[in-house]
């Protein structure tokens, strides 16, 4: 899908999923968005309209399935979606024993099963029209597990798996399936950080690169380069360097 007019974003009320809502925004573009803020949420949709894009806005917990089936169906009954960008998430420190538990399941039911509550309702219906795209937002932390952001990494290994496997399964039935990479990217997730992060960008810059890499239907939108190569080379280390250099790395709180 390479121009597409009906997109549906979640997470849209700040950082990248905002961003990305902005940079589709235009006259004959419709945008159906949805977040947990929202006073945030309405300055993104309003932004999007002086743009002259028309805006629906939906306050839907993205781990509420059949809330997200209902918001994803009305949707595309007010005009059939064309690009749906699965980016609602969150990032939680997973290094307070007494708390990892909750956290872990916590952080799973936003970012694996929100992405499949979100997904799965669009491709119904891509489906039998025999078209449409769909992004699944995960990371470059999903490349290698990280102590005190094992839940993290986990869930993010998890959504691009599976993305990648269903690219291949819808490939040759009209639907692109498209997995989302980044590193560090400003937003109120990566604000509460207190460690370095290399190659930090904006929101702005990283929804131009995803823009770009959907309209080329690309399985797999990785950057910034330089961490994307040290990701993947550092899940090719062995096991004991691996291990030895990931207890060096700070805890996400």
């Amino acid at each position: 899908m390479r121009s597409p007019q009906s997109i549906l974003i979640t997470g849209a009320s700040s950082g990248i999923g905002a961003a990305l809502a902005v940079a589709y925004a235009r006259p004959g573009i419709t945008l159906a968005l949805t977040g947990r803020e929202p006073i945030r949420l309405a300055g993104t949709a309003n932004l999007c309209r002086a743009r002259g894009a028309d805006v629906q806005t939906g306050i839907v917990d993205a781990t509420d399935r059949n809330g997200m089936r209902a918001f994803v169906e009305a949707q595309d009954a007010i005009r059939p979606l064309d690009l749906v960008i699965a980016n609602a998430g969150i990032s939680l420190g997973s290094s307070n024993l007494a708390e990892m538990e909750a956290r872990t399941r916590q952080i799973f039911a936003v970012n694996v099963d929100g992405v499949l509550n979100t997904v799965h309702p669009a491709v119904e219906h891509m489906l039998a029209r025999g078209r449409g795209q769909v992004a699944l937002m995960s990371s470059l932390a999903g490349f290698r597990g990280m102590p005190g952001g094992a839940a993290y990494a986990a869930s993010k290994a998890a959504v691009r798996s599976y993305g990648e496997g269903l690219r291949g399964q819808l490939a040759d039935r009209g639907v692109e399936v498209t997995v989302i990479c980044p590193g560090f990217v400003r937003s109120g997730m990566t604000a509460r950080n207190r460690f370095p992060m290399p190659f930090l960008m904006d929101a702005e810059r990283a929804a131009r690169i995803i823009v770009r890499g959907l309209e080329a239907n690309h399985g797999r939108i990785a950057f910034p380069w330089p961490m994307y190569f040290g990701a993947w080379l550092f899940n090719a280390l062995p096991d004991w360097l691996a291990d030895a250099l990931t207890r060096r790395l700070p805890a996400k709180e």
